[in-house]
């Protein structure tokens, strides 16, 4: 199974982590695997290249566990508001994609949200 917590605060979402393999399918023929890292790459690329906004990820293949934070979400952070909403609000995005995924793939992906206080 594939566990992703978002992290968020005061309502922001600013990052997550994927834990796991979904289990689907064999390597290679994963559609739950596949759409997570390729909607991972698409949040990765849209926050660093689209919005020109610092993102701190690392990816370890080997244990498959993924940590995204896009501190340009959080208010004082990021200048730009327009920027810190866009970064957040792609975040929260794609909580809401995984969460429609859930109704057809819950025993291959577990969602969750952590509220921190920064």
């Amino acid at each position: 199974m594939t566990k992703v917590i978002f992290f968020k605060t005061n309502g922001v979402f600013y990052g997550f982590e994927e834990q796991g393999h979904a289990g689907y399918a064999e390597e290679g023929h994963d559609i739950v695997c596949a759409a997570v890292s390729a909607m991972t790459m698409l949040i990765i690329n849209a926050i660093e290249v689209g919005y020109a906004s610092d993102v701190d990820y690392s990816i370890d293949e080997k244990t498959t566990n993924v940590r995204v934070i896009a501190r340009g979400a959080l208010p004082g952070v990021e200048a730009d508001e327009k920027k810190q909403f866009a970064v957040s609000g792609l975040i929260q995005a794609y909580y809401y994609q995984l969460n429609d995924m859930l109704e057809e793939y819950y025993d291959y992906l577990d969602v969750e949200v952590q509220e921190l206080h920064l």
